[in-house]
């Protein structure tokens, strides 16, 4: 979808149907707020589906690979070779992903965004756009140009597109690029303000003398390239990735559609805040599935506003850790929807002193 007709369509969650699944919340058989959290991200699903009572039909991540030319550079352990092979990893069965979606009843779609060197096989689950093989070095000139950074955020709309009308409710943002770590921080401190050192993170495992390189390289990408926060598609051309602007679109697009996206950590993230950029409304429609163990990361939900659901210490990407908050997501959504009311149970109900634990 063209990017200007889809941030028009877009617009905020449903706060009537938001404050009606609040009153409902207070009718239901516990006392006001005992189930914490599962409150608020049932509320936060009643908005963006515009329904009182949610039911989630289908779950699904979308995990977009591509490669970046800064690897050059030297701020990854892992050769670049790596992309490729993960997401055939990925695709046969074999990554930690892999093994979640299957654990959780989720669809996955992997994405050739733009990755080096020939193409992936074909595959039922692989979708490849293949923009272009890999970003340029960010600390030479910018990683694309801004047409083709418009092309990645449409083409990720179209995906989010395509799973909302196949009746997917939840969709993930996953991905997997041996170096995004470093566009990311770029894209983190251009958006926030915050500097280098607070936004880069060690990635695969940086030691304190290639994290203060790896710092350094996203100081010269900036510097180099001078981003504009006000614009975001410059943001995500000058020091962005391919498969971040994939998000980015993922994001818009299911927010034009009305489905909740569920973030994964600090890649999703940077691509979260390009969306938010083009978009303020789409902020009503992303949930925070976990808190990334790149500091970066703590930022970039302060800047969108969310709060994560998990805390476990992750730093592996490829939508691991929202996935497994899908689980809790729909967890929110059935309380609200299937637990009976005082009423119905015929129930009496009390003050929150009596019936609390």
């Amino acid at each position: 979808m063209e990017l200007n007709r889809l941030l028009c369509e877009i617009g905020p969650a449903d706060r009537s149907a938001m404050r009606k699944a609040a009153l409902r919340q207070k009718t239901l058989t516990k006392p006001p707020g005992s189930l914490g959290r599962l409150e608020e991200v049932a509320g936060r699903l009643a908005g963006i589906l515009g329904v009182e009572r949610p039911v989630i039909r289908g779950k699904a991540v979308l995990i977009a690979g591509g490669d970046h030319g800064v690897v050059a550079q030297g701020v990854s352990g892992y050769p670049q070779e790596v992309t490729r092979q993960m997401l055939l990893n990925i695709l046969e069965g074999g990554a930690a992903i892999s093994v979640l979606t299957r654990l959780g009843g989720v669809r996955r779609l992997v994405v050739d965004a733009g990755i080096a060197g020939r193409q992936l096989p074909d595959h039922a689950e692989l979708r490849s756009l293949r923009i272009r093989p890999g970003t340029d070095d960010i600390t030479r000139g910018p990683a694309m140009s801004t047409d083709e950074a418009v092309r990645c955020v449409e083409a990720g709309a179209d995906l989010a597109i395509e799973l909302a009308n196949s009746k997917v409710d939840l969709i993930a943002t996953g991905e997997m690029g041996i170096g995004n770590t470093t566009p990311s921080s770029a894209i983190t401190s251009a958006i926030t303000g915050c500097g280098p050192v607070e936004t880069t993170g060690p990635g695969t495992g940086r030691t304190p003398s290639e994290l203060h390189h790896k710092v350094s390289m996203v100081k010269k990408a900036l510097d180099r390239n001078r981003p504009d926060p006000s614009d975001p598609i410059d943001v995500l051309a000058k020091v962005g990735g391919l498969e971040i602007g994939v998000l980015a679109g993922v994001v818009l697009g299911a927010t034009r559609m009305r489905r909740a996206v569920v973030l994964d950590g600090f890649i999703s993230g940077a691509a979260a805040l390009i969306a938010q950029g083009l978009s303020p409304d789409s902020g009503d429609y992303m949930i925070a599935s976990h808190l990334s163990a790149e500091p970066g990361h703590r930022l970039v939900l302060d800047r969108l506003g969310l709060d994560p659901l998990l805390d476990l210490r992750l730093r592996l990407g490829e939508g691991t850790g929202a996935v497994p908050a899908m689980g809790i997501v729909e967890a929110a959504a059935r309380c609200l929807t299937e637990m009976a009311t005082f009423q119905e149970a015929g129930v009496l109900e009390g003050t929150e002193k009596q019936t609390g634990e």
